[in-house]
């Protein structure tokens, strides 16, 4: 039985987008050339690893254990080759960081830029998922480190607590929320909203939305902090954001109010397998935001 690195990423890419088609694309592979890696695959285990439907691919059982075993050997291969660069030719490589909104809005941008700034020969692949992604991600070993609010279930993840999180409705002076203390999400959840594009905190508004048996209505989503509040404060629709991207916000025609509910007060927590078994440039960065995040009784010995 033979399978080669390309035929095990290649594997790991269809599953992970569901469809062949998709998985080649993300590899740069001819689907013809997919196809028959796949097929040469199977073959070589005497077992199909793929059951083809309309909706795209999903795994036999042959095909969920070579995916338990595909994640391992990448990942250590990837370790090897970290380490092995950091003797050879210095500390070059990149490291992959998931990341919710929050952090994102809060801190993350400055504390990579200083991060990179330190270390030129070192880059860092960002992608912004919901915190639920991030840890599934973590435990599959599709990244390395990732940053998460507290209402994930990290159980299955070693953790740092890097900084307080507070989720605050933005709305217009006029809006008939304007001037109480908090707001509470099931009493604004009907109201029209102005949204972020493509934000993690969208998803996870979405989701609480869903528990109440409501869905919330977007009038616009934008990437800009500054559009949402010009929208807000002109009376199109309310907003929902972390309270560090709001600073700039703080204007005379804008409210803003926190979430009443316990789960809008979060904690950002960096997380990962195992701390101790990250590749030397994950390590470092890891290091760096604890050091720049370090909030009272949780800095590094």
């Amino acid at each position: 039985m033979r399978f080669d690195l390309t035929d095990l990423r290649l594997f790991l890419s269809v599953i992970e987008h569901g469809s062949l088609t998709q998985g080649a694309r993300a590899m740069n592979l001819a689907l013809a050339s997919a196809s028959e890696r796949i097929s040469g695959m199977e073959s070589a285990l005497g077992a199909p690893l793929l059951e083809r439907t309309r909706r795209g691919v999903r795994t036999t059982a042959a095909g969920d254990a070579l995916v338990r075993h595909a994640r391992l050997i990448l990942d250590q291969v990837q370790q090897m080759r970290g380490e092995l660069h950091t003797y050879a030719t210095g500390l070059k490589g990149r490291v992959r960081l998931l990341s919710n909104t929050a952090a994102l809005a809060a801190f993350l941008p400055q504390q990579l830029c200083s991060f990179l700034a330190t270390w030129p020969d070192l880059s860092v692949d960002l992608e912004e998922r919901p915190s639920s992604e991030i840890v599934l991600a973590i435990a599959e070993g599709r990244a390395e480190v990732g940053i998460v609010a507290d209402i994930a279930d990290l159980t299955t993840l070693q953790t740092h607590l890097l900084a307080r999180d507070q989720l605050v409705v933005v709305a217009s002076t006029r809006h008939r929320v304007a001037g109480q203390a908090s707001v509470a999400f099931a009493d604004i959840v009907g109201e029209a909203f102005v949204g972020m594009s493509d934000a993690a905190l969208e998803t996870h508004l979405g989701q609480r939305a869903s528990r109440l048996g409501r869905q919330i209505n977007y009038r616009l989503k934008l990437r800009s902090v500054e559009n949402v509040g010009m929208l807000v404060e002109a009376g199109i629709g309310i907003a929902i954001l972390s309270e560090a991207s709001v600073v700039a916000l703080r204007r005379p025609g804008l409210e803003i109010l926190p979430l009443s509910e316990p789960w809008g007060s979060r904690q950002l927590h960096l997380c990962a397998r195992d701390f101790a078994t990250l590749t030397p440039h994950a390590k470092l960065l890891v290091e760096h935001l604890k050091v720049s995040n370090a909030l009272p009784g949780t800095a590094s010995p």
